[in-house]
């Protein structure tokens, strides 16, 4: 296993322990919350993607034109989440290792983008801290309340606000696709948190055009 990998697995897993510590590792987190989620859909029928202005790690303003001419995958989560959200961009982070072994010119044409649903605790900091943890491509995009609903809904992504009287603190239901976005930012299709990131990193490597 490539030094990289080992690095990157020991600093996901600090990720999930510190959660751990939160005393929210035991909550019950579904992917797919039955009918709130709307599918995904790469027939055309449901547009999926579109302009947004939002805040990066480094408190930078970004919109949809800062990422035109690259592929983009987009995951929406909360640093707060305590298996999903580690999961999935930790998925990423192998896949896109797997990308750059294979084809290094491809790699260079996607960028991975975390967007937080919870703008409340997600400042610009905790996502610098946050995405640290993961490929150092990745992007950490948060806003107000208001942008994160807007990019929310250009994205068919759910979200909600879940509190529990035996938590310490609140979570947030939400979808996990991660979306895959062409260079002209149209949608092309989705992975979710539970697909392996050797058939992501392959996948990628057939729709990337060097």
């Amino acid at each position: 296993m490539p030094q990289t990998w080992i690095g990157r697995a020991g600093m996901a897993l600090s990720v999930v322990l510190l959660l751990a510590s939160m005393g929210m590792a035991g909550w019950w987190y579904s992917s797919q919350p039955g009918d709130r989620v709307q599918a995904v859909n790469g027939g055309g029928q449901v547009p999926i993607g579109g302009p947004f202005e939002l805040v990066d790690q480094n408190g930078q303003t970004v919109t949809e034109a800062d990422f035109a001419g690259r592929y983009m995958l987009v995951f929406f989560g909360f640093t707060y989440c305590p298996d999903v959200c580690p999961t999935a961009l930790w998925e990423v982070t192998q896949a896109l290792d797997m990308l750059e072994e294979a084809a290094p010119d491809k790699a260079e044409q996607v960028v991975p983008i975390f967007i937080t649903v919870d703008p409340e605790r997600d400042d610009s900091e905790a996502m610098k801290s946050y995405i640290s943890h993961f490929h150092p491509s990745m992007m950490g995009l948060t806003g107000t309340p208001e942008q994160i609903a807007n990019v929310a809904r250009e994205y068919r992504a759910y979200y909600k606000r879940v509190d529990d009287a035996s938590a310490s603190t609140y979570l947030m239901d939400h979808s996990s696709f991660i979306y895959v976005m062409s260079p002209a930012g149209e949608f092309i299709t989705s992975f979710t948190h539970q697909t392996p990131p050797e058939e992501m990193s392959s996948q990628l490597e057939k729709m990337v055009r060097s």
